[in-house]
């Protein structure tokens, strides 16, 4: 049963993405639609990522001393800066690690 259930939303993923990414087919998206779903990456990284930042063990902490919103912040400034993803990442994980250290 639980192999079923693997393939058949294996099947499902494939059929999304191949609807939208197969050039030959006739699908096609209007403006509206692809301004609307340029939405949904940001939409997504938020729902991931703020319970994870503002939440860390399950209680809200929004002191200026919670090393997951420094580290948050550092994110987001140093992709402001660089304009670097990698860079970024790794420069506010050892951010986050070091006020993680310090505090």
């Amino acid at each position: 049963m639980i192999y079923v259930l693997i393939f058949a939303m294996g099947a499902i993923v494939f059929g999304n993405r191949y609807l939208f990414l197969e050039p030959r087919l006739p699908l096609r998206l209007t403006r509206r639609v692809r301004d609307f779903l340029a939405f949904s990456v940001p939409g997504m990284l938020t729902a991931i990522c703020g319970p994870i930042i503002f939440m860390p063990g399950h209680s809200l902490n929004v002191s200026p001393l919670n090393p997951y919103i420094l580290g948050g912040v550092c994110a987001v400034l140093l992709m402001l800066w660089t304009k670097r993803v990698l860079t970024s990442v790794v420069l506010s994980v050892c951010a986050f690690y070091f006020f993680r250290w310090l505090i």
